[in-house]
């Protein structure tokens, strides 16, 4: 059974943007783990605004309520290359209240747009 349904978009450069004019943003955004791919690099852009993209999916997925915290969520990509959310503390707790048992997640970006579609599935 679906509970929920989340789509958003970010600007890539806008994105940027704020990055550069509020260097704390990334921190407050994403995990450590976020920031970084697999071999060490720095994540681009388009992909760290996919990622923001799909937080902001997450909570519209679970009505958008107040108060979840933006690293309560972690985007990340299985080896297959398939990409994943894990939740814990304020947004765990909005899900299990939901009955959420399971997570779909879907990033993209394309023509200056990062997108992503969140499905909360109980």
């Amino acid at each position: 059974m679906i509970i929920g349904v989340g789509i958003d978009v970010a600007e890539i450069d806008r994105f940027a943007g704020a990055l550069t004019r509020t260097p704390q943003l990334a921190r407050r955004l994403f995990l450590p783990t976020e920031l970084t791919l697999p071999d060490g690099e720095r994540r681009g852009t388009a992909s760290l605004a996919a990622r923001f993209a799909a937080k902001e999916a997450l909570a519209k997925a679970l009505g958008a309520p107040a108060g979840l915290r933006w690293t309560d969520a972690e985007v990340y990509v299985e080896d297959n290359g398939r990409p994943r959310l894990r939740v814990q503390g304020t947004v765990a707790a909005r899900a299990a209240e939901l009955g959420v048992r399971s997570w779909h997640v879907s990033l993209s970006h394309d023509a200056g747009v990062a997108s992503a579609v969140v499905i909360a599935e109980g």
